[in-house]
């Protein structure tokens, strides 16, 4: 454990410990509440072991290369909730999580480190980039394109409505395409490996460590996805609560810290980057990826969503643009951001 820190090191320890306690509860059948609680805490650490591990295999190569991998396998926890929630054939879980995830980063995560990094700014302006927002808006936009035109289609009852499947399976193909001829140029484009930081690990010790929380986190989303229907019974959480709020949050805590963290040191590229990075991910790279991953499974995830949910978004894209287009955000917007989060959980926790 060379090059690691008390702090870390400690961290590592508590997250092994959480994970090993969610799994003795599964496997001894704990009572419900208990369970989903170790496995919700336990989903959070080990994104925060994939975000670290992720930092130091990427400190040697450049920090775009280093956002998109840590965007990507920090949405690992993201990924198996979903993938877990299909084979138990919880489609509304696996729909709000996503939905959630986008949510949560967009407006949560993002208005936070508005906050911060406004009210760390002199003049209260936090001022950024505005190249990777404009960007992560165009992908976001072209998701709710294909959501909004499939809630159209469906609302409507046209022919169309009859092929939701297939149109899906179409419109995944096409945002992928898009992701990636968005994600060569952006990575070429990248700054050299000469002038990056020296890493603290070694190369061998970060994949242990990004193995072993992959690993968990896939064990750990069974367990989480197994104690939700018995502990929604027990406390009368609704199932599109449990995705937009409690799997969002837990699942994107590392964004969370690391965007606040960043925004107070005054890094505002960076701040953004990282949250940016994440909601571009999950709406135009994860979401499609799962909606051809679950094809293998009896319960399909498609664009098709509640039209409380279509608006969510909808909207979603049309503020966070406004916000952050032109690379400037003043303390009152984060808090608007943070404010229409607080709505949509309410929302879903009476759905």
């Amino acid at each position: 454990m060379a090059g690691l820190t008390k702090f870390e090191r400690s961290t590592l320890a508590v997250v092994a410990v959480l994970t090993a306690l969610a799994g003795v509860g599964n496997y001894r059948v704990w009572p419900a509440v208990p369970r989903f609680a170790l496995a919700t805490v336990a989903l959070a650490g080990l994104a925060w072991m994939v975000s670290f591990g992720t930092e130091q295999v990427g400190e040697r190569f450049g920090p775009g290369i280093t956002g998109v991998m840590q965007s990507t396998l920090g949405n690992l926890p993201e990924l198996f909730v979903v993938i877990f929630a299909l084979k138990a054939g919880e489609l509304v879980v696996a729909q709000t999580a996503i939905v959630g995830s986008v949510l949560a980063n967009a407006l949560l995560v993002l208005g936070l480190v508005i906050i911060v990094g406004a009210r760390r700014a002199r003049d209260g302006v936090m001022r950024f980039s505005s190249g990777l927002p404009n960007d992560t808006a165009t992908l976001l936009f072209a998701t709710v394109f294909i959501i909004v035109l499939l809630g159209l289609s469906l609302s409507s009852h046209d022919a169309a409505s009859h092929h939701v499947e297939a149109i899906s399976i179409v419109g995944a193909v096409c945002l992928l395409v898009v992701y990636i001829t968005w994600l060569v140029p952006y990575l070429r484009s990248d700054d050299r490996p000469g002038e990056l930081a020296r890493p603290r690990i070694s190369l061998r010790l970060a994949i242990v460590i990004l193995a072993a929380s992959g690993l968990g986190a896939a064990f750990v989303s069974d367990w989480f996805i197994g104690a939700v229907q018995p502990t929604i019974a027990v406390v009368g959480f609704s199932k599109p609560f449990v995705g937009i709020v409690i799997v969002a949050i837990a699942g994107n805590a590392v964004e969370n810290t690391v965007g606040l963290v960043l925004a107070h040191k005054g890094s505002s590229d960076l701040a953004i980057s990282v949250v940016k990075n994440s909601v571009a991910q999950i709406a135009a790279f994860l979401f499609p990826a799962l909606v051809l991953i679950s094809l293998l499974f009896s319960t399909r995830l498609t664009f098709s969503l509640q039209p409380v949910y279509i608006g969510a978004l909808g909207l979603m894209a049309l503020i966070v643009r406004q916000v952050t287009g032109d690379g400037e955000a003043e303390a009152f917007e984060g808090w608007a951001l943070v404010g229409l989060y607080v709505v949509v959980a309410a929302v879903a926790l009476f759905e």
